[in-house]
């Protein structure tokens, strides 16, 4: 079965798409032991820290991040 055939996607805003992946990643997270990361995953994220050490990392409120994306 195709999510296209269960979801109108073509008549779905922006803001209704990121509610229902943020429904799915809820749905997913109650059992993390069915999801596995990709390698890449562990990469980006060692890189990341180096950023975070360096002083290099810019971070932003996830309040007003959410907001500003479901306004899409």
């Amino acid at each position: 079965m195709s999510v296209a055939t269960t979801l109108p996607l073509s008549e779905m805003t922006h803001a209704d798409k990121l509610r229902v992946m943020e429904e799915l990643w809820d749905d997913l997270c109650r059992s993390p032991e069915g999801v596995t990361s990709p390698a890449w995953h562990g990469e980006v994220l060692t890189a990341r820290a180096e950023r975070v050490a360096e002083g290099e990392a810019k971070f932003h409120d996830w309040t007003e991040v959410k907001a500003r994306l479901l306004r899409y």
